[in-house]
């Protein structure tokens, strides 16, 4: 039970069958492999990809040699928080000029959140593409904080179709992870708090999928 005055806000997705999956990633699969009438126990063999839902990619995601999930340690992917509307972001596009009107408070935080308010279109072919990004110049500007991380309510950091993923390497470049596929970070507009992103403990992984929450009060 949350003590007196926290509020604890969800900001994963459910992984199951018809989930959006970033194009090419595969359906998560679920079958069962034991069950209560025959084995006196259910059991169910689960199999989806390091990026189903809501995930954090790691340096070794896009960097040959980057840093895998090993390389980081819990603490990593815990810390102060605050989500930044991006929603008119002109063209698609997240600016250096847009994002520096916030170096006060980026300068204070562990995490920065993009909300794009792209997750209305979970579940529909919408929320692959059209989505906005960050510039390059701006990713770049956003490594050289003192960040753990950033997270955003979309499929990815990188334009839809994007072969070169200069987004991705730039804040990797920082040693940054990023939580991609978060929902209900509206919620959190103009509060800070603390976000967790906790990933599957996955040997050598350079991704995992997360339950991400915030704590507030």
């Amino acid at each position: 039970m949350a003590a007196s005055g926290m509020e604890i806000i969800d900001l994963s997705r459910t992984v199951g069958r018809g989930m959006s999956c970033y194009p090419g990633t595969p359906q998560p699969e679920s079958r069962s492999i034991c069950t209560i009438e025959e084995d006196g126990f259910n059991e169910r063999m689960i199999s989806f990809s390091s990026h189903t839902g809501t995930h954090v990619d790691l340096p070794l995601h896009m960097l040959q040699g980057g840093r895998s999930l090993d390389d980081f340690g819990i603490d990593r992917f815990v810390g102060r928080a605050a989500v930044i509307d991006v929603q008119d972001a002109a063209e698609g596009t997240i600016t250096l000029q847009q994002m520096a009107s916030f170096r006060v408070l980026i300068e204070t935080l562990d995490f920065v959140l993009l909300h794009s308010g792209w997750s209305r279109y979970w579940g529909t072919d919408a929320y692959l593409s059209g989505y906005p990004v960050l510039t390059p110049e701006a990713a770049e500007w956003l490594a050289g904080f003192r960040l753990k991380g950033i997270g955003a309510d979309m499929v990815s950091f990188e334009a839809a179709g994007a072969k070169s993923f200069p987004v991705h390497k730039a804040l990797f470049a920082g040693n940054l992870v990023l939580v991609e596929n978060l929902c209900r970070i509206d919620r959190l507009i103009g509060r800070e708090f603390m976000f967790f992103s906790v990933p599957l403990k996955l040997e050598g992984a350079e991704a995992a999928p997360v339950r991400a929450i915030a704590v507030t009060g």
